[in-house]
């Protein structure tokens, strides 16, 4: 009647390096939204610091995505941090592709 819940116990935690992949991540994200968003507010007329402030974004995503990697080879670590930080710089490059390629075919 009584069923056991037959809890496992482990020393196994989240990899650090993932965790930084992930926060690397949502940083270039949060990066090129504002930069978007105050470009957008200004009437469209961009400033050098935007520019400046998607480098860093490309910077922080291509950081990103290298500790992803190698964070994948570390052994008995929990991988959610190191796959949640692959989507999350995956998507921030994406959103920089789409900015570049809307400003430079999109009239």
């Amino acid at each position: 009647m009584f069923r056991n819940k037959g809890y496992i116990f482990t020393n196994r935690e989240y990899s650090k390096t993932g965790i930084m992949s992930t926060v690397l991540g949502i940083l270039s994200c949060v990066t090129l939204g504002t930069a978007v968003y105050l470009s957008y507010r200004g009437g469209g007329s961009s400033s050098p610091r935007y520019g400046a402030a998607a480098l860093l974004a490309a910077l922080f995503m291509t950081a990103g995505v290298i500790l992803g990697v190698c964070s994948t080879t570390e052994r008995d670590k929990f991988k959610l941090f190191t796959v949640l930080g692959i989507l999350v710089n995956v998507l921030a490059f994406g959103m920089l592709s789409l900015i570049l390629y809307a400003g430079a075919y999109v009239e």
